[in-house]
């Protein structure tokens, strides 16, 4: 199927705008929940996630329902024209079934029972809760799947975390058996168990990793973190079956995340097998705009990676499901977005693929840990204040964005990101320890297309390569011989691989490739990795790169060159004058080899060259300065062009072709001023 081809993720044919609303904490003021439906009009918004955490409101004794609360509020929601997005409460237990049914809550690593209270601790193996958990979610289909309103399913929140229970233990130990088809020897072999005398003669002597324990076995380590992947996919698999059979036709989703403050994708699970199994794919963005150790144009590159990421892996629209309008209540500084940011963020948002802007959360609490969190509604209930307004003014540029709901956008150019490779990665005693950073190495391969305004696509390691031009993967330590196998057959049909180094070290046991680099990596690069020298900060090195020097960090590679091109030399230490960078033809593709982590100036530059030679370029051709960027969504009738400022000055830019205004339908040609955050909206129609 055609990429340009709409995708519809929901029902809806509009921009979702809105966000989590719980009017359970207001059930004894009537006249909030009034206000609430006044303001949700004049903000502008259209669509709420409703009954997040609300289980206890819905069953406060076991067995005693109350949905009446429930039902009133989505009727008002529709009555105004708004739509539902309904979640499983699953997220946080009542009190009582923690005290009835002790069993449903969490045990760490150091075998300690957790404490009922907070959320997200729960045992995702307990049968009991996955019995509690579809009870409920039966009635909330049985009840709510034919009501007009409900747009979606949003299953229990942010899923995450481990539990060690005994529970937990067997099913780990079953979970290991059948990949292992019931082979203990071949465990031992993978887990490489003679080192320090680990081996096992029996799966009952197999614990998960503990700091009380064992946490040095690096095949354990590694198969654990899949199992914990794989058991909360089973936990949300039980969540579904009635919603499946009772509402087949409505799309179901969880909301993903990521890490704050350097955004990088969210470790707790591998999402790339959790996306097989949604209908749509979410997440939570709270980048830190504004902050101390970066420009915004440094943070608006990695929110993109990231968004290309979740993008990728459906190749569909996702949604943006949480999201704040000012401030959060849990960064180190916790600073509100300046004025200009919300709208310009939530654009970049919409640019990259995302069909909606929701919140946390419509109105703030008024205790508890969140009641400082961004809302659209604050503490003095008003539709008057900065936040209110900027919220408003989103929902009303949303609006004159319909016809780009269900767009997408083709990409030649890709980065593979994988989640073993980066969990192996970081469990590895050796090299840097803090200097590894591997996706924050993907945003500086990422950076000079971002920067040039270049879709990239983020994909993984089981996605289908052959689409594209250009395939990027930074250090790849951890790479199966299959992954190998399809790497070379890219290459072998024309395609352009990059690969870096700290790759192709492991194999998927996370043991070392013996002999040497693989053979097959050696076929398509012409030449092995023999050292990798691991620097210190104070360290100076140079690589001479087409008659230009660049300073590298961290590591560099000590190339053997057996019949690759040498396209960058040492300048320094015993290494000097010997290949750094190196190119070689592989019977229709060619491949790049980048042996030192090298400065942001190279990757502009060796990026420009494989830019011009495979004659890369924007969907749309803006003229402009560092710090703006262009973002395009695809029709197969339109463009829709998102020209943003991340800068805090005026930035000049140039339009190439005549467009069209989205905002006032005028004609655009020519030198336009940008202001400070300000973000335009174009479109134009392809040439048939």
């Amino acid at each position: 199927m055609s990429k340009l081809k709409k995708t519809f993720t929901t029902q809806a044919k509009f921009m979702l705008h809105g966000g989590d609303y719980n009017p359970d904490q207001w059930l004894d003021r009537p006249d909030i929940l009034m206000d609430d439906i006044e303001l949700m009009q004049l903000s502008k918004t259209n669509t709420f996630s409703l009954g997040i955490f609300a289980w206890s409101t819905l069953e406060p004794e076991e067995g005693v329902y109350h949905f009446e609360w429930l039902d009133e509020a989505i009727d008002n929601i529709y009555r105004i024209g708004g739509r539902v997005i309904l979640a499983t409460p699953s997220g946080a237990r009542p009190a009582w079934m923690s005290q009835k049914y002790p069993e449903v809550l969490r045990v760490n690593a150091s075998r300690v029972k957790q404490l009922p209270g907070g959320r997200h601790n729960h045992c995702f193996t307990s049968e009991i809760y996955r019995e509690k958990t579809q009870k409920m979610n039966r009635l909330l289909a049985e009840r709510y799947g034919d009501h007009p309103a409900l747009l979606m399913w949003h299953i229990s929140n942010e899923y995450g975390g481990g539990c060690h229970c005994e529970n937990c233990q067997g099913a780990f130990r079953n979970w290991l058996k059948e990949k292992y088809h019931h082979d203990i020897k071949l465990l031992n072999d993978a887990w490489w168990s003679p080192f320090w005398s680990h081996i096992f003669n029996d799966w009952s002597q197999i614990e998960s990793p503990s700091p009380i324990g064992e946490n040095a076995v690096h095949g354990l380590n590694l198969d654990w973190r899949r199992f914990v992947t794989d058991q909360t996919i089973s936990f949300f698999e039980n969540e579904i079956v009635p919603l499946k059979e009772l509402t087949p036709d409505i799309p179901i989703t969880t909301n993903f995340m990521a890490d704050t403050h350097d955004l990088i994708p969210f470790q707790g699970l591998d999402y790339s097998k959790f996306a097989k199994h949604l209908d749509v794919i979410s997440w939570d963005a709270y980048p830190a705009w504004h902050n101390d150790w970066e420009s915004t144009a440094d943070l608006a590159v990695k929110v993109g990676f990231i968004n290309d990421l979740y993008r990728s892996l459906k190749q569909q629209p996702f949604l943006l499901m949480e999201s704040t309008p000012s401030a959060v209540n849990w960064h180190r500084v916790n600073k509100a977005k300046r004025p200009g940011m919300h709208l310009l963020s939530s654009m970049q948002m919409i640019a990259h693929g995302s069909d909606s802007i929701l919140y946390f959360q419509w109105r703030k609490s008024r205790g508890s840990s969140e009641k400082f969190h961004g809302a659209v509604v604050d503490h003095d209930n008003s539709a008057d204040n900065r936040v209110f307004q900027e919220v408003t003014k989103v929902g009303e540029t949303l609006q004159q964005l319909s016809h780009v709901v269900g767009t997408n956008r083709s990409a030649d150019v890709a980065i593979l990101y994988d989640w073993d490779n980066h969990w192996a990665l970081e469990d590895a005693q050796g090299f840097g320890l803090e200097t590894k950073r591997y996706p924050q190495t993907l945003h500086q391969h990422y950076r000079p297309f971002w920067e040039q305004d270049i879709p990239v696509d983020v994909i993984t390691k089981e996605q289908d390569f052959s689409p594209y031009k250009l395939l990027i993967v930074p250090m790849l330590y951890l790479v199966s011989e299959q992954t190998i196998s399809r790497l070379k057959t890219f290459v072998a049909g024309g395609g352009t691989l990059v690969m870096t180094y700290i790759s192709g070290i492991v194999n998927e046991y996370d043991l070392t490739y013996m002999g040497g680099w693989p053979q097959d990596l050696q076929g398509i690069f012409g030449m092995k990795p023999v050292e990798t020298d691991t620097l210190y900060p104070a360290d100076r090195n140079y690589v001479n790169y087409q008659n230009k020097l660049y300073g590298l960090q961290d590591y560099a590679t000590v190339i053997e060159n057996q019949s690759a091109q040498t396209e960058g030399l040492y300048q320094e230490d015993f290494y000097a004058h010997t290949p750094a960078v190196t190119s070689h033809r592989y019977k229709q593709g060619k491949t790049y080899y980048i042996g030192a982590r090298l400065h942001d100036n190279f990757h502009k530059d060796f990026y420009q060259t494989l830019i011009s030679e495979l004659s890369l370029a924007p969907v749309f051709a803006v003229q402009h300065e560092e710090g703006v960027s262009v973002q395009v969504r695809q029709s197969e009738e339109k463009d829709f062009i998102f020209i943003m400022n991340f800068t805090e000055v005026e930035q000049q830019i140039t339009l190439e072709t005549t467009v069209k205004d989205t905002a006032t339908e005028k004609e655009l040609a020519g030198e336009i001023t940008l202001a400070k955050y300000e973000v335009k909206i174009v479109e134009k129609e392809k040439a048939h």
